[in-house]
């Protein structure tokens, strides 16, 4: 199958506790409370989760040729993440996404071999997403071979 892109959109809120700070992950959840604990946490009160994602979406992610950019965007900042999928994605978690640079797998994670973690965000995104008023906008494009 060759796809030149499959899409999912996200939207999500910011919360006054997003930290951004952690070094190998990082996370959109449906949950609308933070706690300072959840330092990998970008985005709160995401309308998706994986088990949300579409099936041909889910299928293509499951391809380990698979690539995928997440464009998150907030208050006029947008960054880009590139990272890749996997045969052995499960994709089913009722509440969270996670996105990692290493390899490691759970019922919680997109996507592997990340270029960022929340900690490689750039700080201006970090302000805006640290604004309970603010939407912010995660588009996913996946791009298999």
């Amino acid at each position: 199958m060759h796809s030149a892109g499959l899409k999912e959109t996200i939207l999500a809120r910011g919360h006054e506790n997003v930290l951004a700070a952690h070094r190998t992950t990082f996370e959109i959840t449906k949950e609308a409370n933070l706690s300072k604990r959840g330092n990998c946490v970008i985005a709160v009160s995401a309308d998706k989760a994986l088990n949300d994602l579409g099936f041909e979406f889910k299928e293509g992610l499951r391809k380990n040729d698979s690539r995928i950019s997440i464009l998150i965007e907030v208050g006029g900042v947008a960054e880009t993440v590139n990272a890749s999928g996997n045969s052995k994605l499960i994709l089913d978690h009722p509440a969270d996404i996670v996105v990692r640079k290493g390899g490691h797998i759970s019922d919680r994670t997109l996507a592997i071999g990340a270029d960022k973690a929340a900690c490689d965000l750039s700080r201006k995104l970090v302000e805006e997403l640290k604004s309970p008023k603010k939407t912010v906008k995660i588009t996913m494009t996946l791009r298999t071979q």
